[in-house]
């Protein structure tokens, strides 16, 4: 009985070793893909904001992002710091 028990132990945590690896593979973002809440810093007031909440914008091809739409009007009139 106690070889059985202990036979059932080994493979449980052969099972979960095994599966491990894959799991964290699963959950980490590949080389080319950024994290979805990446922290953006604002080139005005220079306030760090997630990039899913800010005010997008270009100029000259280069993404921008603004924590606000104030930052990104005083952007425009080439006010570049507060």
């Amino acid at each position: 009985m106690r070889a059985l028990l202990l036979l059932a132990l080994i493979a449980v945590v052969v099972l979960v070793v095994t599966r491990l690896p894959a799991a964290w593979r699963a959950r980490l973002p590949s080389p080319g893909e950024r994290p979805r809440d990446e922290l953006v810093k604002d080139p005005v007031c220079q306030t760090y904001v997630l990039m899913s909440r800010a005010i997008r914008s270009e100029a000259g091809g280069a993404p921008l992002f603004f924590c606000s739409r104030e930052c990104a009007a005083r952007f425009e009139r080439g006010e570049r710091r507060v």
